[in-house]
């Protein structure tokens, strides 16, 4: 097995600061469109890639273009290496640099840092997986066949990617693994691995006046002690689906025993208070032993709200004509997520909630896969060959479409060495030393499928 130890960032840095300034959030398709185009033809020019979906063939779906690339050594093991392009919002409050051009700076307790938008999730972890894949090329040691997809929607479902996926054939040949390299030092602390993820479903919840009762039209406030107020009823109805004293958790289930053996172990060495200093939290709203508590961070379908609001807005003295919120429910793949589903729709059938329409906008299943998967002790030695003692989880809390890659390979894997942070917040960076052991945990990863 050949290692390649990366002598520079700056490949990386100025690749990363190419693509920073592309505001490739959701609803911005012009941008997302123009960085595809981009990345497709940087993968052609710098990586020798042929094109198997041309950007240019996807301009009339009313969807952020696929980025996807084969490098083909005739080689017996091939790889997928999945990242994603599309970054939260931001506007340049409080950010030190604007968030769309980034820069560099020197922070007291992390030393040198890239601050952007996408810096950590996933601008910048993007960035380093291409320039790894060229480090192995220029020192002639890329022996494995990699197909390379990227995508502009991770960040709310991933829709069409998942469609992509499922058609048969599927355009994604047999692989031995597929990677998401993904900055997993959370808050500096030990690299993690997750052996799957939860499902996402996402929704709208809306309650209109009409028969039941409250005003077609907005009307004066003084009127809320006869007229109901959509508002309230949209309150009652969320209340119903998740009560408010369970912070949005609808269902448990035990944890089973393969899953409990490896939180066991990682209870054993696991930080709660480094972890609510990283979360920006100062307590948890389970209790219980550290075991206890990581098993009710997975274990549980949650329903969080994204946005509430009312029609018309910032209309102090009014009983709106309606009022709206954006759900996103998460379930790992151990609970069944349609049943819940079910069971939301039937609590809303009631006559208490005519008037509430509950409007689903996708949704895709949790999934898991085997310890012993092919894929997962590389990573672990990647991160061990940099003196870094991993977590193992056995699936993980938050969302990505695993599932939809369960027909091209045994594993979804999602890691990758490297300290960031900050996402989806203001001043999100990477720290240069981490970008440096991420790039080299990336090579030490695909190296260890090659002759063997």
């Amino acid at each position: 097995m050949t290692v390649i130890v990366p002598t520079a960032l700056g490949p990386t840095l100025d690749l990363l600061n190419a693509i920073t300034p592309f505001t490739s959030v959701a609803g911005q398709l012009e941008q997302q469109t123009a960085l595809a185009q981009w990345l497709e033809e940087w993968i052609v020019n710098e990586l020798g890639a042929t094109i198997v979906l041309p950007v240019s063939q996807q301009l009339e779906q009313n969807a952020p273009p696929l980025v996807h690339l084969r490098i083909d050594n005739q080689a017996s093991k091939t790889l997928v290496l999945y990242n994603m392009y599309d970054v939260m919002p931001a506007d340049a409050e409080d950010w030190e640099f604007a968030p769309f051009t980034g820069g560099l700076t020197s922070w007291p307790e992390l030393g040198d840092v890239f601050v952007a938008r996408g810096a950590e999730n996933n601008k910048g972890p993007l960035a380093g997986m291409l320039t790894a894949i060229k480090a192995l090329q220029d020192a002639d040691a890329l022996d494995v066949n990699i197909e390379i997809i990227l995508e502009g929607e991770e960040e709310i479902g991933s829709g069409y990617l998942r469609r992509y996926l499922a058609q048969v054939p599927c355009p994604i040949a047999l692989a031995d693994a597929v990677f998401f390299p993904s900055l997993c030092e959370y808050g500096g602390g030990p690299p993690r691995i997750y052996l799957g993820f939860s499902g996402l479903t996402t929704a709208s919840l809306r309650v209109k006046g009409g028969r039941w009762g409250g005003p077609e039209a907005a009307i004066h406030a003084s009127n809320a002690n006869w007229i109901a107020n959509p508002v309230w009823k949209l309150v009652e109805a969320l209340h119903a689906i998740a009560p408010a004293q369970n912070s949005g958790v609808i269902a448990r289930i035990p944890v089973d025993l393969p899953a409990n053996q490896l939180l066991s172990a990682l209870a054993e060495t696991f930080n709660i208070e480094e972890e609510l200093r990283f979360r920006r939290s100062q307590r948890l709203s389970v209790s219980g032993n550290t075991l206890a508590c990581l098993q009710q961070l997975i274990n549980g379908a949650v329903l969080t709200i994204a946005e509430i609001r009312s029609s018309p807005l910032d209309a102090r003295g009014v009983i709106p004509h309606s009022a709206s919120a954006e759900l996103a429910l998460r379930v790992p793949p151990s609970i069944d997520g349609a049943q819940i589903l079910t069971q939301i729709q039937q609590t809303l059938s009631a006559p208490a909630f005519a008037g509430v329409e509950l409007t689903l906008a996708d949704s895709y299943p949790g999934h898991r896969f085997s310890r012993d998967c092919q894929g997962v002790d590389a990573l672990l030695q990647a991160y061990q060959r940099q003196a870094t003692a991993p977590q193992v989880w056995p699936w993980a809390p938050g969302c990505a479409p695993a599932y939809a890659f369960a027909q091209v390979a045994p594993a979804f894997l999602m890691g990758g060495l490297g300290h960031g942070g900050n996402a989806h917040g203001i001043n999100e960076f990477v720290t240069l030393r981490g970008l440096a052991r991420f790039q080299q945990s990336i090579i030490d990863w695909i190296s260890s499928f090659q002759n063997n």
